[in-house]
């Protein structure tokens, strides 16, 4: 078989990229292999009486640069032909349906964001009030006024992400507290990205705006994002209490619901959930609502950035979102 020849024009950066790129391109000739084969039909013939919580967690501007952590900054543009899909293929509902009617009938699907990011309030909530779509964001108020996330301001400019064993030291050495993994890298002298504004956690006039908006609802996401796991029981307490308190004062509509930072809980953190005051807690993996064994462990499906359409469509099927 004869070697295929690279220009000599092609950098040495662009030629690494050459796996990646082969990579992509089977995987989209996997996914239209499975479409034509009807595989997603038949998915969702399977859960035409399921319900599904989508999170995502920031929309920005199609010409953005590459900031922050990459899988979280999700293309307007792909986030609108998402929704295009799921007008098409479910029935788009507001969380509180979910919850308190079990299944409404039909697939039924509800959207939610996670973090108030500045481009997820302007960008996200502007594609659903195009389509009258309802949506709930989990906010944590320590970040609110334009404060970045320590997964986007550590992530390189152009890099994927985090290293897995950084982020791993993250949770568990530093708890998933932001100053606390800002200080430790610090003296090891890593470098600080501070993120763009749509990269950044919303204002709170940004935050007042979004929940003026016909069909937002605005719930917990605790007040600093830790690591829930790792906090003793009077820090757990605080984190759960006081974003319930500082919403109910500003947004009294705000729902009594919370999702758990990095998807991490168990049943001590559930448990406090409920003396907290909350009625339900989300995680942020699990895919389709079937039959959850608690209100407060229920499931959700993480929308990753760079999943084509025909990918959502798959994962929506059951391809990937159990």
């Amino acid at each position: 078989m004869p070697r295929l020849l690279l220009p000599r024009s092609i950098s040495r950066e662009q030629r690494a990229g050459f796996p990646q790129l082969a990579e992509m391109l089977g995987k989209r000739l996997a996914e239209q292999v499975l479409l034509w084969g009807g595989a997603a039909w038949i998915g969702r013939r399977i859960r035409r009486e399921g319900t599904l919580v989508l999170a995502y967690h920031n929309v920005v501007a199609d010409d953005a640069a590459p900031a922050g952590d990459r899988s979280l900054h999700l293309p307007r543009s792909q986030f609108a032909a998402q929704l295009d899909l799921l007008r098409r293929r479910y029935q788009i509902v507001p969380l509180y349906q979910l919850l308190e009617a079990g299944n409404p009938g039909g697939s039924c699907v509800a959207i939610t964001f996670d973090d108030a990011y500045r481009g997820a309030l302007t960008h996200g909530l502007e594609e659903l009030a195009r389509r009258g779509l309802p949506a709930t964001v989990f906010v944590t108020p320590a970040f609110i006024g334009g404060h970045a996330f320590w997964w986007d301001a550590l992530a390189r400019p152009g890099a994927e992400g985090l290293p897995v064993d950084f982020r791993a030291a993250a949770l568990e050495r530093w708890r998933g507290e932001d100053w606390c993994i800002r200080e430790a890298v610090a003296s090891q002298g890593r470098g600080v990205y501070e993120p763009p504004p749509d990269m950044r956690c919303a204002t709170e006039a940004e935050l007042r705006l979004a929940a003026e908006r016909p069909g937002i609802t605005l719930a917990s996401h605790t007040w600093s994002h830790p690591n829930l796991l790792r906090l003793e029981p009077h820090e757990l307490a605080s984190e759960l209490k006081r974003p319930l308190a500082w919403l109910r004062e500003r947004f009294p509509q705000a729902a009594p619901w919370i999702a758990y930072p990095y998807g991490l809980s168990s049943a001590a953190v559930e448990a406090a959930a409920h003396a907290a005051g909350y009625e339900a807690g989300f995680l942020v993996s699990g895919g389709w609502l079937r039959g959850a064994s608690s209100r407060f462990a229920l499931p959700r499906y993480n929308v990753p950035a760079g999943l084509s359409v025909d990918g959502f469509d798959l994962r929506l099927a059951g391809f990937g979102c159990r």
